[in-house]
């Protein structure tokens, strides 16, 4: 199983402001684009790719099952409604968005209509977001070995998860990377500010480069042409040991995302 090491994100862009970005993404050679149910936006999303001329074939779309249809007689049909508006007979990856412990609905029976999913052709990779250590391993328990495809997480230089990340690594499961620039918290660092001078590029791009280098996907959003073409310049950066160190120096548990009632105990 792979996944597109860079994509575009589409958290909480809406209307024509996420048709616009996606149509832009797709235009300066996005190919991975990645939604939610609970974004709202997929309909647009299709409409976007849609509209823009690339084949099916060449595109890798994510989305996420919300927490409301995490019941076996909810997910798949709540994903044939999101196919639906998204204009396609199948995802090509499909996550758990997260996994509301201690919700009516148990672990096992959500990740056994997620396989499903799969089997029915609806999913050509499963996988999960927002999962910790523990729950990770509950859902390959459930699942089996080698079937979940990214563990999509928050991480950033300001969050970085070496535990999580360890371990993800050692199951073969390949980490996605979101809020990588921690709500633009990153771009003020002077650190990271240092380390993109003396590459000659943004902020923005060490960032993306540095999560990159670590194997990671990533999965940045913009509202701006300019910025969506200058994050994929991000892949042809490569930080040294002296930069990876000193990004490694400014941990700081950073965390951004952590809804009560949605998210984990983290590790």
């Amino acid at each position: 199983m792979s996944i597109p090491s860079f994509g575009v994100g589409t958290f909480r862009l809406t209307g024509q402001t996420v048709i616009d970005s996606v149509r832009n993404a797709l235009d300066v050679g996005y190919r991975a684009i990645d939604t939610a149910q609970i974004y709202g936006n997929e309909a647009e999303v299709g409409q976007a790719i849609a509209e823009s001329g690339v084949p099916r074939e060449q595109l890798f779309l994510t989305t996420k099952i919300w927490v409301d249809n995490h019941a076996a007689d909810a997910l798949i049909p709540s994903l044939r409604d999101s196919l639906a508006k998204l204009r396609t007979d199948h995802v090509d990856l499909l996550l758990i968005h997260w996994p509301a412990p201690g919700s009516a609905v148990e672990l096992r029976e959500y990740m056994t209509a997620l396989a499903e999913a799969k089997t029915l052709g609806l999913a050509r990779q499963i996988g999960v977001s927002n999962f910790n250590i523990e729950l990770t391993r509950q859902a390959i328990d459930v699942v089996g070995a080698g079937q979940i495809a990214t563990n999509q997480i928050e991480l950033s230089p300001y969050l970085q998860s070496p535990a999580l990340t360890a371990f993800l690594k050692d199951q073969g499961i390949a980490v996605t990377s979101y809020m990588t620039l921690a709500y633009g918290k990153v771009l003020k660092d002077p650190v990271l500010a240092r380390i993109a001078d003396k590459h000659q590029a943004t902020v923005a791009q060490m960032a993306l480069a540095w999560a990159l280098q670590l194997g990671y996907a990533v999965i940045p959003s913009s509202t701006k042409r300019e910025n969506l073409a200058s994050n994929l310049l991000a892949q042809d950066l490569h930080l040294d040991a002296e930069d990876m160190a000193a990004i490694a120096a400014l941990e700081r548990n950073g965390r951004e995302v952590d809804p009560p009632g949605l998210a984990p105990a983290w590790d």
